[in-house]
């Protein structure tokens, strides 16, 4: 070979190296991000080419696949009942991608998970068309119809939980929205979304998981908790050391209480049946930040908490002392979710044990063959099973005869607190109305329950936790325990 031809064959043979070395980097090395761009319509065009598989409950879908009429996208996403399935499912729209579980689990429902590769493989021998896969969920049916008609027209929001295994039995937040308005492609369906963004009401938040109020005065469950965990008191009907009245501690101003209640020394028990303040906060104050943080922390604030969807971190902070005694009845920048209190109502419920929530049961392949079934795990051990019984009587007293009389079930044992949450700078604004509670049979505790509605256009004297939160508690756990 001459000496130009052997120059052109070595100059072709360095092209076609760096071709491979180009394809396979881009096959390779930049495909995940190729494919997760937002320009990339492949992806979006495949991902609906097919029905997609369905979210469970009770057996039965709540969602669905409709074929579609014209364009790339040849199915679009509906759903049943699609406000009230909304908080749980998320959406998943063919212009503005997913959220939630439709985007967490979205391998699986549109079968293309690495875990659904056999299935994948034997469609393209047997012909068959390709189809997602199924997440069954946790939900129950009855309980999350009980939450969003007890909610009605009115914000806020409700986390129910099994204390035994974690399972997350309802999930609502309301206002809320139809995913389905905006599931397709069309100018239609970028203008409803458009509108949901643009509500004041915000329908597309999810208050549940992602809205963090002031828990008030239910959080006074956990200060009596940190109380018995760091013996400041062991005996729940001892006289406490609580004056009346209580100055915050370097203030030059007392903490009050609501009405004329015997609050004045007064017993763990009593405390919380009458919810003083002046009790909580001083027990907060003599424990101190560090030991009320650290108790708080136990029962999951200040930490992220996956479900697999993602709630925000509720939040027991550093602060000083007086900030730290009003955290301690649940105001100041005391913060948390109503997916956060249910957890503390079933840590109680479950003899001091926390479960880690979730509301993922089983991944299915297309032929409902079950190829994931979640393992139940300890989330902590917020407080002893002794001291977590006597938070028990505690909370049922409150039910029985306290505030919490509204959440009574005939023949079940029931343990509740009320709360009633400032809002607003100086308590300008309406308060939140909230309700902890767990209920109990012979069988242990199937559900706790954190309800939290907000004032809306209830006047201001009429919004309790007994009130507006603790009826639509009442009608979750029965829900629950009719079922069973």
């Amino acid at each position: 070979m001459n000496k130009p031809l052997r120059r052109i064959a070595i100059f072709c043979g360095v092209l076609v190296l760096a071709l491979l070395v180009r394809t396979n980097y881009l096959q390779y090395v930049r495909a995940d991000e190729l494919n997760s761009r937002d320009e990339n319509r492949r992806v979006r065009i495949e991902r609906y080419a097919h029905e997609r598989g369905d979210i469970i409950v009770d057996g039965n879908p709540v969602t669905g696949s409709v074929e579609t009429k014209s364009g790339d996208f040849k199915y679009k996403r509906v759903w049943k009942d699609g406000p009230m399935w909304a908080p749980v499912t998320g959406y998943s729209s063919q212009a503005f991608d997913a959220s939630q579980i439709e985007k967490i689990e979205d391998g699986i429902l549109t079968g293309n998970d690495d875990q659904l590769f056999f299935d994948r493989t034997l469609s393209m021998f047997t012909g068959e068309k390709k189809q997602g896969g199924n997440i069954v969920t946790t939900l129950s049916s009855a309980a999350q119809k009980a939450a969003f008609k007890g909610l009605g027209n009115r914000k806020g929001a409700v986390a129910a939980i099994d204390p035994q295994t974690g399972a997350i039995l309802a999930l609502v937040s309301t206002p809320s929205y139809d995913p389905s308005t905006f599931a397709g492609n069309s100018k239609k369906d970028e203008e409803a979304r458009q509108a949901l963004l643009k509500d004041k009401d915000k329908p597309m938040l999810n208050r549940a998981l992602r809205e963090t109020y002031p828990p008030g005065s239910t959080f006074k469950v956990v200060t009596a908790a940190a109380a018995l965990e760091n013996g400041l008191y062991t005996d729940i009907d001892a006289k406490t050391d609580s004056p009346l009245p209580w100055r915050l501690p370097q203030s030059t101003m007392n903490l009050d209480n609501e009405g004329n209640i015997p609050c004045q020394n007064a017993s763990l028990r009593e405390a919380l049946r009458w919810s003083c303040n002046t009790v909580f906060g001083k027990i907060s104050d003599d424990l101190g930040n560090e030991k009320m943080m650290d108790e708080a922390g136990k029962f999951g604030f200040n930490k992220e908490i996956f479900t697999p969807v993602r709630a925000d971190a509720s939040a027991y902070p550093k602060d000083n002392r007086p900030q730290n005694a009003m955290a301690g009845i649940g105001q100041a920048s005391n913060r948390a979710t109503p997916l956060q209190m249910a957890m503390v109502a079933a840590a109680i419920a479950n003899d001091g044990k926390l479960m880690q929530p979730y509301m993922v049961e089983k991944r299915q392949a297309p032929n409902l063959d079950t190829f994931y079934t979640h393992k139940k795990e300890q989330f902590s051990q917020p407080l002893s099973g002794e001291n977590a019984q006597k938070v028990q009587k505690m909370m049922e007293t409150v039910v029985q005869d306290g505030t919490g009389k509204n959440a009574q079930i005939q023949g079940v044992t029931v343990g509740g607190k009320t709360g009633t949450a400032q809002h607003g700078l100086n308590n300008s604004k309406k308060p939140y109305a909230w309700f902890i509670s767990y209920a109990k049979t012979d069988k242990g505790s199937p559900v706790a329950v954190a309800v939290v509605v907000e004032g809306g256009d209830v006047n201001r004297e009429d919004i309790s936790g007994g009130g507006l939160a603790a009826p639509i508690a009442k009608a979750v756990m029965k829900a629950v325990i009719d079922k069973r």
